[in-house]
Formats: structure tokens, sequence, C-alpha cells
């Protein structure tokens, strides 16, 4: 593949990792508002919204355009909506059986249909929609708590059922506070036509349910990061997904000037932890599905607190911030397919038009070309994140104009996050260093993908269906968690140990050579493990993988694993032929060091059968022979 431009980090040769979780407190947005104090430049009185008002009719038949009348359409599906109601046995599941999908499923349908039907009275505007509005916010504002089962456990009083005595803010009373706060910045005066009391009670339930426990600095959620320094703690993309939710909310509603501007700078105190804990390379450790809830709700955060700043309070100059953003281009191979380490799905296709608008606020050609490249009409439905509903139509009709591309370079390095991509004019590499705990981490140090042709041969599974034993301390039963279904050795009968000190060393990329090593002993947990330092090298036609290591004491055949969704023939010694949607790919290896077997690995998770069907398979070669040292090469050919 031609190359556009260099990876912006690009060494000419070797290029080794520093400290793989380090934590560096940058404080960009404190140091703006140091520099401009907030309270000289924070607009009042909702200033800095740029959509038309309720009343201007045809501001809005301009604004929403060709949209309009599909905006009408949905919103008239849920005309005779019957609200569900979510019951404490929905709650109760995941306590008891670990099903947090049954409470969810109820939940969404009722936020989908009171954003279809709040877009659908904006885009018509004669009030057909206000009455099944009122009774969606009344529904809304009559739940114990807007927070998912999953996430009410963080109460003192523990559990999955909600506690009307403690508010707490998790992602979806997030959603629910920024999407109501919407409202009730539109319609307030529509519902003060019907009863002054309904604007009223929305209010106050979005003051009871996010200005105040967002604001109590006596009991801060984990999420916030406030504890956080460079020696402990995680920060993953709760942080900014529910700060950029929580600051569309005080924004566009709060009362109470001076409260506002407090929470605002607590919003930026916070949002600073967010942007410490990501490397500067950008990459986002929890995978491209998480993209858009970090690096596209950090865009979502930083577009709005420009916007309520008169643009004084942005940073979107910030190299690392461009980064962020281009890791989900550079981390596209084709057809939906993506690079998809952690909990990342192995197929999806990125919102175009949030890497549109990403791309456009940061300067980024490549982004906005990959958008365009993405783009498949300009059909918009309301969603539940109701920011994005409002700017996807604000930049559609700018990116529909556009004919794009997606081109990759030949390789990509993130230094501190240790990802290296490599790419020919057909195949797609990736491989990571890192540590074992990251944010959604998978014990996975030293694997890799492979593709053909867009098409995925070695694989990273991904993850099934969350549960209550996907975030616990069962997480690591579950098979596609373990290092012994991704593409890594089990070591002298030892499999990788889920840890923050288990971790990579000496991670390097040689660009020229197209070389990339690293030492995965650190990864498994036993002193025996001197080094096992695996390398991959990529050809134009074969990828080369060593593996050299010293084991003291060796009393179990080390066993290397190799995952495929295709179909694997190992009947003829050293050589694996895996066949997939066509493509034939073959794993060689030396007859004399191991014995291979393939294995059908069945899958009955939904999640899981979407992507591969309903089995996948781990290739295993396993050594003939125990050795304190020595070396192992396999080539994979296409």
């Amino acid at each position: 593949m031609p190359m556009k431009r260099l990876y912006f980090l690009s060494f000419l040769l070797v290029v080794c990792v520093v400290n793989t979780y380090a934590y560096e407190e940058r404080n960009l947005l404190q140091k703006k508002i140091a520099e401009i104090p907030l309270q000289s430049v924070l607009l009042t009185n909702r200033q800095w919204v740029q959509f038309p008002a309720y009343e201007n009719r045809q501001g809005w038949d301009d604004f929403t355009a060709e949209n309009k009348q599909n905006l009408i359409n949905d919103g008239e599906k849920y005309l005779e909506y019957e609200w569900k109601v979510v019951r404490a046995t929905d709650y109760l599941a995941f306590t008891r059986t670990g099903d947090r999908t049954v409470m969810e499923s109820r939940y969404g349908a009722n936020n989908k249909a009171l954003a279809a039907l709040f877009m659908a009275e904006m885009a018509e505007g004669k009030g057909r929609f206000i009455d099944q509005l009122i009774n969606g916010v009344y529904h809304m504002c009559e739940m114990t708590s807007w927070s998912l089962s999953a996430h009410v456990g963080v109460q003192k009083a523990k559990g999955s059922l909600p506690d009307h005595k403690q508010n707490i803010i998790d992602l979806l009373v997030g959603d629910m506070g920024a999407t109501l706060s919407w409202m009730h910045y539109f319609l307030n005066k529509e519902f003060d036509k019907v009863s002054p009391l309904i604007s009223k009670r929305l209010y106050d339930e979005i003051e009871a349910r996010v200005f105040e426990p967002y604001l109590d600095e006596s009991t801060p959620f984990w999420w916030m990061g406030l504890n956080v320094t460079e020696k402990s703690g995680m920060v993953n993309n709760w942080n900014i997904w529910c700060n950029a939710n929580v600051l569309q909310s005080f924004l566009l509603i709060d009362k109470n000037k001076e409260r506002m501007r407090k929470a605002v700078e607590r919003t930026i105190l916070s949002a600073d932890k967010f942007i410490n804990y990501v490397k500067t390379d950008g990459a986002c450790e929890e995978g491209p599905a998480y993209w858009g809830h970090a690096a596209g709700k950090l865009c979502d955060y930083l577009e709005l607190l420009s916007n309520a700043t008169g643009g004084k309070i942005s940073i979107f100059d910030e190299p690392m911030i461009r980064n962020m953003g281009e890791y989900i281009s550079r981390s596209y191979v084709g057809d939906d397919w993506v690079v998809n380490f952690a909990d990342a799905g192995a197929k999806m296709r990125p919102d175009s038009r949030l890497v549109y608008r990403y791309g456009k606020l940061v300067n980024s050609d490549e982004m906005m070309q990959f958008a365009a490249y993405l783009n498949k009409g300009s059909k918009i439905s309301a969603s539940r994140d109701t920011y994005r509903t409002l700017y996807d139509l604000a930049i559609v009709k700018e990116l529909t104009s556009l004919s794009g591309t997606h081109k990759l370079p030949t390789y990509t390095w993130y230094p501190e996050t240790e990802f290296c991509y490599m790419t020919t004019d057909n195949v797609f590499f990736a491989a990571k260093g890192g540590h074992n705990d990251e944010s959604h981490n998978h014990n996975d140090i030293g694997t890799f993908s492979l593709y053909v042709d867009n098409v995925p041969v070695f694989i990273d599974a991904g993850v099934g269906t969350y549960m209550r034993q996907t975030f616990s301390s069962e997480r690591y039963t579950l098979w596609y968690m373990q290092s012994n279904y991704h593409n890594l050795p089990v070591i002298n009968g030892v499999a990788q140990k889920n840890g923050r000190k288990y971790k990579a060393k000496d991670a390097r990329f040689d660009s020229k050579k197209r070389v990339f090593s690293l030492d995965i002993s650190g990864a498994y947990p036993s002193d025996a493990i001197q080094k096992w330092i695996r390398s991959y090298k990529l050809g134009s036609n074969s990828l080369d993988i060593e593996d050299s290591f010293g084991i003291t004491s060796p009393d179990q055949p080390n066993v290397i694993h190799f995952m495929t969704w295709g179909d694997a023939d190992a009947s003829v010694k050293g050589i694996v032929t895996i066949t997939v949607n066509g493509k034939t790919v073959s794993l060689k290896y030396d007859p004399k060091k191991f014995e291979a077997s393939v294995e059908n690995v069945e899958i009955d998770d939904k999640r899981l059968t979407n992507v591969w069907g309903e089995r996948v398979q781990r290739i295993s070669l396993k050594a003939l022979s125990t050795e304190r040292s020595g070396s192992y090469k396999y080539k994979i050919t296409f």
C-alpha cells in the first residue's frame, strides 16, 4: 500500500519503548485555564448553542434538510409506544445469573423511543409528539435510578438493586441526563404550555441525579480519576464519556452560574486525568470498538468546551489529540475488519460523521478522507447520544460531498502503547506488547493478527457478551481472555498472568528491516522463564516469526498456539494449511521440533458467532523435547 505519510514518530531505524504504563502529568486543560481564567471566557445564557430555537421552523427545516422526513418517520413508530417497566428482577438478574442484557434491553428500548420522539418533534415542530415525550420524561423521572444493573454495585448498599437514597453517575446516567437536558433546553416552553410541573420535575431530577452527585467532593466517583497518580490507577473511557455528558447538562440548563463554572472546572480537572493516562502516541489500549467512547468522547468534550468558551479553551492543536484521532484510521484494515486487541470486536464500521468532525477539528486530512470513504449516505436517525445526532446534522452535507480514500502507511509504530502495524500491498500485520492490566485487558502480550486481502487469517477472537463475570474476579476464567487462546506460547506449562507487573520488555521496531520484537517472559508468572524474545518480520509474501528462549529447569514441553477461524489442515508434517474465505495461507514449522494438532473451539455466544460463526480453531505446535535454551522459527506464507 502506498505510504501517505510516515507516522508522526517515524524513526529511521530502531525505536525502544519507555515505561508502557507511564502516567504523565501534562494537565493540558488546566494549563489553559491558568493562562486564560475560565470565568473571563465562559459564555453564559447558552450563547454557545449553534442550533435553531424550537420555534424557528425555517431554521429547523434548513438544518434537518433531507433528513427531516426520516426523523419524523422514526418518531412516528413510537407514538403508541408502551413504555417498558424495568423490573426489580431485571436488576437482580445481574447478581443472580450474571445476565445484564435483560435490564439493559428494556431500558435501551425506552432510551431509543425517547430520542426518536424528541428529534421527530424538533424536525416537525407541530406538537404532535409532545404528549408521548411527556410520557417518556415522566417515566424516566419515576425510575429509581438511570444507572445500569451492572454498575449500581458501587453504591454503599451494594448488590444490583438501585438505592433510592444514593444517586450515582455511570455511563447511562450521563447519557440520560444529557438527553433530557437537551429536551429541557429546547422544549421547556412547550412543556410549560401543558403544565409547568413537567419542566420543573425534569430539572429537579437532573439536579438530584447529575449536578449534586457530580459536585459532591466527599465522594468522587472512581471514573473521575482524581486520585490517580503516575504510580497508580487506571483511567479509561468512562472518564471522558461521563464528563462529556455531565458538561452538556451543566452548560445547557444549570440556573446557578457560579455552580456551572465550578462544575466546568471540575470536568477539566477530571478530563485532564484521562488525557494524562493516554500515551502521547495516541493509541487506544481498549481497541477500536472503544475509540468512539474514548477518543471520540474526548472530541465531543473538547468541542463543547471550546464552543462554550468562544474557542479560547481549546487543545485541538496538540499533536497527541490528533494522534488519538488518527488511531482509528490506522487500525481499520478494510471491509469493516479492525485490529481488535482487548475487548474490541474484530468487525465494526467506525462512525463516519464522528471521524469527519474529529478530523476537521484537528485538521487531519487523513481522517476526513477516511470518513468520506466510510460514509454511506446522508441518512441520519436519532440516537441516545443527542449531542452527536445534532452535530451529525450540522456536518452531513459537507461530508457527503466528499469522495474519500483509505490509504495506510507501510507501518505505524506506537512506541509507548507498543502497538505495531505493518502493511504490504495485500497484507496487514498487527502485534502488541504493553502490560496485562490495560483497560479491558486480555492476557495477550506479544500476540499478533494477520489479514490477507482484508480477510483475517490469524485472529484475536475478541470478547463475548458482557455479563457479571466479564468485569469480576472471574474475568480470566473466560477462554477468550486467556493467553493460551491467543497467538502465543504456553511456556513450560505456564500461561500469561493478569496484572500490571506482567509486562513486555524491550519492545522494539526496526522500520528498515520491518521487524518488531519484544521479550514476553515478564508476562508469565514463573521465575524459571528467563527470557522469551519473540520477533516478527514482514516480507512481501511471508511473515517470519522467531522465538528465542531461556528456561531454567524446564520440565514440560512448550506449546505454541495460533488462532484462526478458517479450516486448518495439519496432516502434512512441517506445514499447516489454513483456508479462509478462499484465501490459503501456510504455516511452516520444523517437524523435528514440533508436533502439530488442530482443535475446534466451539462458540455459542452471539457476540462472537456474529463475527466468526459457530467455531474458531486453535493450532498447537507442541515441542518434542524440553530445552533450557534455543529458538523456534515459523514462517507464514501467503
